[in-house]
This record gives structure tokens, C-alpha cells and sequence, in this order.
């Protein structure tokens, strides 16, 4: 099927080219979407009558995506999610779930906005596609973590954090901690017995 682009379709064409589609693409998506009309002579007369208007307007929504993408750069957002030992997730992360953590962040982005190929099935830091334009898009990371700590950890290292290196760090936080507890018991213990022996020596010159 031959259809008119109303907007630029990645991989597809212009605003205005004349592509040719599957049927089923084009009645289930371009269509609907009011991305293309279908390549007749009214239709065709009926764009160019529009094209002037359409660029205009085009124009305005990619400012004002690219505005928004400024606001975007860098940002990585923090999924919290269960996982095995493995990092493999119980469950997954979707589209919908990367939009609703941006929002939360302080943007707005619609799930139809969310570039994935597949869902996130595993912890990490995974690069997310976003576009906020058929002109302009941006790549924001998920970080998906079990904890916000363990988050934090992934943002220093780059990686997901493994069970083994989990328990590693909780180890050396508890073997820090009881240092820290003998150290203070050793600074009161030497503490006591200075005073101990100053109070002989007091007791010593007095008599």
C-alpha cells in the first residue's frame, strides 16, 4: 500500500514523501495514528494544500522536543525490583514503567515515547531510547537495582551488582562496624586506666 507521510517515520521517509507500507502497518498503525493518509490524488491535494501549515507546525513540536531533551540529558532514573542471586528480575521492566519513573523525576513522557526493543529482564544499567519527536530523541539510563543503596553502588560502578559482591560489601560493613565498636572499647579501656593511674599518683604525693 502507498501512503502520503504526514510526519517524518523513522527508517520510513519525510513529511510528505509517498512511501510504500504492508497493508497491515499502515491500517494498524500509520493510519489510525494519522501519521499518513493513503497515496490517492484527493489526498495528495488535500497535503500540499496543508504542507505549509503542517511544516509550521511541525517546526513548533520539535522546538519545543528539543527543549524537553535538554532537560532529559543525562538523567537516569531508578526502577526498584526483586531479582535472584543470578540479577535475573521476578518479573520484567516495560515501556510503562520507564515513563511513569521519568514523570516522577520531574518530566513528562508518554509511554508511546519509550523506545524498547524488549523488556528489561535483569538488574544494571540499561540505556533507554526516548523520543520525544519523529526528529528528536534522547537515551536516558534505567538503573534497575533491588535497593536504592545497591542503586547508588551501580551508578559508581557502571555494573549490575551481584549477590557475591553484595554479600561482600555487607560483610566488610559489619567487619568495619565491630572494628569501630573494639576501637572505641579500646580508647575507654586506655581511658579508665590513665585515670586509674593518675588517681595512685594523687594518692601517692598526698600522703
Amino acid at each position: 500500500m502507498e501512503v502520503i507521510l504526514m510526519e517524518r517515520i523513522e527508517k520510513l521517509g519525510q513529511m510528505g514523501d509517498v512511501v510504500r507500507v504492508k497493508p497491515g502497518f499502515a491500517r494498524n498503525y500509520l493510519l489510525p495514528q494519522r501519521k499518513a493518509l493513503r497515496a490517492t490524488k484527493e489526498n495528495m491535494a488535500l497535503f500540499e494544500s496543508q504542507r505549509a501549515q503542517l511544516e509550521t507546525q511541525n517546526l513548533e513540536r520539535r522546538d519545543e522536543a528539543e527543549a524537553a531533551a535538554k532537560k532529559l540529558e543525562g538523567l537516569t532514573v531508578t526502577l526498584i525490583r526483586q531479582a535472584g542471586d543470578s540479577g535475573q528480575l521476578y518479573g520484567s521492566v516495560n515501556s510503562r514503567d520507564v515513563a511513569e519513573a521519568i514523570t516522577d523525576a520531574g518530566a513528562t513522557v508518554g509511554r508511546q515515547q519509550v523506545v524498547m526493543d524488549r523488556v528489561i529482564k535483569v538488574l544494571g544499567m540499561h540505556p533507554v531510547k526516548i523520543r520525544l519527536h519523529p526528529e528528536v530523541s534522547i537515551t536516558i539510563t534505567a538503573n534497575v537495582a533491588r535497593s536504592v543503596d545497591e542503586a547508588k553502588i551501580q551508578v559508581q560502578t557502571g555494573h549490575m551488582v551481584s549477590a557475591e559482591e553484595q554479600h561482600a560489601r555487607e560483610e566488610a560493613a559489619v567487619e568495619a562496624m565491630i572494628a569501630g565498636v573494639e576501637a572505641e572499647e579500646a580508647a575507654a579501656a586506655g581511658a579508665d586506666e590513665d585515670a586509674a593511674a593518675e588517681s595512685e599518683t594523687s594518692g601517692e604525693q598526698t600522703a
